[in-house]
């Protein structure tokens, strides 16, 4: 792990604590117009969403199951109301107005709350590479490459299929006409 990385860790409770955990819930309310874009009801009432800390996986009031391969909503029961196997699958060739089932709102739901509840440490989980080849510039560090790969059915990189590659140099900063 690399020692920014691990500053900001420890700044957040640290990786022992965090390793301590297997799970996190809480309430949300969401709001907002993407919901109507996409023609999925907004529901502003508060709800329950649990997250796994150590897994991709979330379940809103046991409604919900998500895992990056399955998205079920179930009843309280455990009764399954409609599944969906590969379900990142299901949002080739979407636009912005392309209107969502609501299996594509729990995908989306469950993807987005992992990640929110699980930032910044699910960067130090296995397969995940941070920026790298920090440089200084007049005071200011940064990482200079950038790179996304496509994961495989394990949601992992695979390092052999490079799909964005930036690199950065001859980074300099400019104060503000005021800060002379």
């Amino acid at each position: 792990m690399n020692e920014l990385l691990g500053r900001i860790l420890d700044a957040h409770g640290g990786m022992d604590r965090w390793n301590g955990y297997e799970k996190v819930d809480a309430t949300i309310v969401s709001g907002g117009g993407f919901f109507a874009l996409k023609g999925v009801l907004q529901d502003s009432n508060p709800r329950r969403m649990t997250v796994w800390l150590h897994e991709e996986r979330s379940s809103p009031d046991q409604r919900t199951m998500f895992t990056p391969e399955r998205i079920a909503i179930e009843k309280l029961d455990g009764t399954l109301v409609a599944e969906r196997h590969a379900p990142r699958d299901s949002f080739a060739g979407h636009q912005m107005s392309t209107p969502w089932d609501p299996l594509h709102r729990a995908y989306f739901n469950g993807e987005a709350l992992w990640t929110y509840l699980t930032t910044p440490f699910l960067l130090a989980m296995d397969g995940v590479l941070v920026a790298s080849d920090y440089v200084e510039a007049n005071g200011i560090r940064l990482p200079t490459k950038r790179r996304a790969y496509t994961r495989g059915p394990d949601r992992r990189p695979i390092l052999e299929i490079l799909m964005v590659s930036i690199d950065i140099s001859d980074v300099s900063f400019t104060f503000a006409s005021t800060q002379q």
